[in-house]
């Protein structure tokens, strides 16, 4: 008896299994075509594994705090350590901005020097000495513009695979978050059902969700990101199935740890997660002060002060971040511009939000039926003469929190984003598929019974159809955050990595060929002009052969021009004539 309850029970659970199952390997197999990095995603490893170094400068390989570590903390055993420790506390409560810490200085050179493949190892890897260090992770961050927690679960997973720097390490977290994800779509398949008038389709719904955002383009590109962005969609699709949960069963005076707890991660995770998390306490509080649910409003409004008070005590630099750094007052700027541009912005996010979803043509057919629909149910029921009902102020409740926060989102970050990417609505990705399968279930719902065909039919039609559509997108989609071509740019530098490197770059467009310089015995990072005019001419004279490489946007025939009279050298090869990020590489020889 026992064992028929748990066959039926695998039964139903099985096609929600063979969903996710599906979409897992897809994004897998996705992950497995990466071959090179967005320069964020280095920047991302140096900051969870540089050991308190968290910039790469070419005039300062070693940062201030990192010497400091090494000189004045590290020591031959655990005792002298902590020793060291005490004494730097207590010189710097004693004598602040005169400390030794405080006042230490680093090592700045005048013009850049040349850098070893072994700090450039020690930069975006993890060996013994610096494995689960998370106070440095946490020290790096805090002169960046995101708060710590994706840095420190890279950073683990760094620190379990030593030594190894492979697209696999991060994407394995998004994989882990998509998952959650999925299985976080399939339960608000069955919270929402019943309040949309679609009971008995809760499996069907949450198939649906999943089919239409773990296929999905978007999703892809979530993954192979090795950003925050995947982590941060997961906690706010998490967010909204808590206080779905919580509303139904009048639970927001009980039990509001996870409540606050997912609050405090995804603050801590990345700062875009406030435009949902406000937006959404804003839809939820109004709900319930408009329901007279006032002792549940007064513990909501508790338990998010209290998540604001935690996350600010575990990252106060949050409000410097948001309000006075560069990129928080460049997003605050684009706030205070108003309307300006707003439409082109609106379109190009519109476009992305498009693409990475459904396509263009489904989406639009999607919202005009869904408005259809619902300007249909006002109307009769406005015929009708009915009076509200308890099933239709949920399905009205509902449809506010679900709808408001990602509408709102939308439109703050077109506004705020400092770039015209997919990252910064990554998070509305498996929302927009939540909206689209409530509609093809509504769909599906008016199709049986004008037909007459039974529900399994249309589901399973339903789900043919958006494997089919999702499948054949996904076939074609774009390659962005794959850069498939570096591996072999990669496997140049394992060839030549008995020599030396020139990198002749402009900006700090450097980063994407981290992975190189891992290999070339020593690599000097110059711009052009440094090049031109550097002082120290010895050190590359003294070579008789060396790599360069010439980065996008520098004058090839200028530098090529530089190294021949200057230094003495001729080009002795190209190597590379066009890379995956428009690099040329050259052996020139004395």
């Amino acid at each position: 008896m026992i064992g028929q309850e748990k066959r039926d029970k695998w039964k139903k659970i099985l096609p929600e299994l063979l969903a996710v199952i599906l979409c897992l390997v897809l994004m897998g197999a996705g992950v497995s075509r990466k071959e090179g990095y967005h320069m964020d995603e280095l920047l991302s490893f140096e900051l969870a594994n540089a050991r308190y170094n968290p910039w790469i400068v070419p005039t300062q390989p070693e940062g201030r705090l990192a010497k400091f570590v090494n000189e004045e903390i590290e020591g031959d055993s655990a005792g002298e350590v902590l020793e060291n420790l005490k004494n730097t506390v207590t010189d710097v409560l004693r004598n602040r901005g005169n400390s030794k810490l405080l006042s230490y200085k680093a090592d700045v050179y005048e013009e850049p020097v040349w850098i070893t493949d072994r700090q450039f190892q020690d930069y975006v890897t993890v060996d013994q000495k610096d494995a689960f260090d998370y106070l440095s992770v946490y020290f790096n961050v805090k002169d960046d513009n995101h708060p710590p927690v994706h840095f420190m679960l890279l950073h683990t997973m760094s620190s379990v695979f030593r030594g190894t720097l492979s697209p696999w390490l991060g994407c394995s977290i998004n994989l882990v978050c998509l998952g959650i994800t999925l299985w976080l779509l399939l339960r608000l398949g069955r919270q929402l059902a019943d309040v949309f008038s679609l009971e008995g389709k809760g499996r069907q719904l949450g198939i649906l969700a999943v089919l239409l955002y773990g296929m999905s383009t978007g999703a892809l590109a979530t993954v192979l990101l090795i950003r925050m962005y995947g982590l941060l969609s997961c906690l706010c699709v998490a967010l909204f199935s808590v206080h779905v949960e919580k509303w139904k069963n009048n639970g927001f005076d009980k039990k509001n740890k996870g409540l606050i707890a997912i609050t405090v991660l995804g603050f801590l995770t990345q700062y875009f997660f406030l435009f949902y998390c406000l937006l959404l306490a804003a839809v939820t509080a109004v709900i319930l002060l408009y329901r007279h649910r006032n002792k549940e409003l007064w513990c909501y409004i508790r338990s998010m002060v209290i998540a604001a008070v935690i996350g600010l005590v575990l990252f106060p630099f949050a409000i410097s971040d948001v309000f006075s750094s560069g990129r928080g007052t460049e997003a605050l700027g684009n706030l205070a511009s108003g309307f300006a541009g707003y439409g082109q912005r609106l379109a190009a996010f519109g476009r992305i939000l498009a693409d990475r979803t459904v396509g263009a043509p489904l989406l639009t057919c999607g919202c005009a039926a869904g408005t259809i629909l619902l300007l249909g149910k006002l109307y009769l029921s406005f015929r009708a003469g009915k009076q509200e009902q308890k099933g239709e102020n949920s399905g009205r409740d509902a449809a506010w929190m679900l709808m408001v926060p990602v509408a709102g989102y939308f439109l703050l970050a077109s506004r705020m984003s400092p770039y015209l990417v997919d990252r910064y609505i990554m998070p509305l990705f498996p929302f927009v598929a939540l909206l689209l399968a409530l509609l093809l279930c509504l769909l599906g719902k008016k199709l049986t019974e004008i037909s007459g065909w039974k529900e399994q039919i249309v589901g399973g039609m339903l789900v043919l159809l958006l494997v089919v559509v999702q499948g054949l997108r996904l076939a074609a989609y774009d390659g962005e955050y794959l850069y498939q071509g570096y591996a072999r740019q990669e496997a140049l530098a394992e060839e030549y990595e008995e020599f030396p490197c020139i990198c002749v770059y402009a900006g700090v467009g450097y980063y994407q060929n981290l992975p190189e310089f891992m290999h070339y015995t020593k690599t000097l990072l110059v711009t052009a002009e440094e090049l031109k005019e550097r002082k120290d001419t010895e050190s590359v004279e003294a070579l008789d052969r060396v790599i360069v490489l010439i980065k996008p946007g520098v004058d090839k025939e200028a530098t090529v021009s530089v190294l021949r009279d200057k230094y003495g050298y001729t080009s002795e090869e190209l190597l590379l004539s066009e890379g995956v990020h428009g690099d040329m590489i050259y052996m020139f020889s004395r």
